[in-house]
């Protein structure tokens, strides 16, 4: 019925059917693992007005098995992708899994799939870091650039009455740093290659 994938291994599609609405992947070696793809195989949709919650979970010795809500997958939407390498654990919340034995080795987390009604799904929050980024990765760059420029050079602001002349030495406004900073961004939403012509 579902299928998991991690970059880099082969697809996984023996989930452990722990509850007759709940199945469950395991994922070895889970601190390499940036994202985690949840999907329907196709082979069996979920009834009608029903999805599947995803979860991820990681071995924590202190307090047992914390499950996370990830987003969901339905039979509209039959696959999703989620990022798991900037989740932390111990800060879970209400889940379905109740108290499940947790994998032996340190270094298995779990992902698991509920099957729950739409409506239940639709009030759920998955956590905000498990949501992918739709911007690539260098716009993303281009806008950790920019403000790390503008805060680096922020970080030497001096009011007028603070400078001491130096001819050797050239001033750039804030403002004007501020206002390029305004204009590239801008120039960036509305073409991300703009830099290129």
């Amino acid at each position: 019925m579902f299928g998991c994938l991690v970059a880099g291994r082969l697809v996984q599609t023996d989930a452990q059917q722990v509850a007759s609405d709940k199945f469950v992947f395991n994922l070895p070696d889970y601190e390499n693992v940036n994202h985690v793809v949840v999907f329907m195989l196709g082979t069996v949709p979920f009834p009608a007005g029903m999805g599947g919650a995803v979860y991820f979970s990681f071995p924590d010795p202190n307090v047992g098995q914390v499950w996370q809500l990830l987003g969901f997958i339905t039979n509209e939407k039959p696959s999703a992708i989620f990022k798991i390498s900037g989740l932390k654990a111990g800060e879970g919340g209400a889940h379905p899994f109740g108290m499940m034995a947790a994998p032996q080795a340190p270094s298995v987390a779990q992902v698991g799939v509920s099957v729950e009604a739409l409506d239940q799904l639709a009030q759920q929050t998955p956590v905000s870091s498990a949501a992918v980024s739709t911007m690539d990765s260098f716009t993303q760059f281009t806008q950790k650039m920019l403000e790390s420029l503008y805060n680096f050079t922020s970080s030497f602001a001096l009011s007028q009455s603070q400078m001491t002349p130096n001819p050797s030495e050239m001033f750039v406004p804030a403002s004007s740093i501020l206002k390029w900073y305004e204009n590239f961004q801008r120039r960036m939403v509305q073409n991300p290659n703009f830099w290129k012509t």
